[in-house]
């Protein structure tokens, strides 16, 4: 055995093989990034037009999954869950109406408790799922979600309220936007914070 042999042998025996180290260390990111993913924060991308101006289509979010475990969704709040009629696929809607209120939709009005409520952020584009629904009582444990988009979102009007048990989590921010079918980045986009 050469001198050169010799020492690497050695080094091998007293610091362990130098690959071992690699290992632990990408079995632990590896640990670290399901755990996050899991209980803390989750990606999701936009397919659908129910949520313009506020989210656009190619629009990458980050969700919060932990604040829902010290909190109680309020209204307005952006949130990501399974959607109730298949569990495989994930929706994202506003909160609109809380356990207990009385949702009313009349034309492009909602009223909560007979009250019309403020929405800045809705927008009403042509014919479709406007109009009048309602007027329902959200049970206990339950949410009545809908699109900002109203007029082209499938929401609680057309499949109910959402059991809170289904929520992923809150959206909080845009990490990277797509220009629909060119693959160009909407920067004005990136980082935006939700609300």
């Amino acid at each position: 055995m050469t001198d050169k042999a010799s020492i690497t042998s050695a080094v091998r025996e007293k610091n362990g093989f130098p690959w071992s180290e690699y290992i632990k260390a990408a079995i632990i990111a590896l640990g670290l990034a399901l755990f996050i993913r899991t209980y803390v924060v989750q990606a999701f991308k936009i397919p659908s037009e129910s949520m313009v101006r506020t989210l656009l289509v190619g629009d990458h979010l980050l969700v919060n999954k932990m604040v829902y475990m010290f909190g109680e969704p309020e209204r307005g709040d952006i949130i990501v869950f399974r959607y109730p009629m298949d569990q495989s696929r994930d929706f994202v809607k506003r909160v609109v109406g809380l356990p207990g209120e009385t949702v009313r939709v009349a034309g492009k009005k909602v009223f909560i408790n007979g009250k019309p409520l403020d929405e800045p952020y809705a927008i009403y584009e042509r014919g479709g799922l406007g109009g009048d629904f309602g007027p329902v009582k959200v049970p206990e444990g339950h949410l009545f979600m809908m699109g900002d988009n109203r007029d082209n979102s499938q929401d609680s009007r057309v499949w109910g309220m959402l059991d809170v048990n289904l929520i992923l989590g809150k959206a909080f921010i845009i990490h990277w936007s797509w220009r629909n079918n060119t693959y160009g980045v909407r920067l004005d986009r990136l980082g935006k914070l939700l609300k």
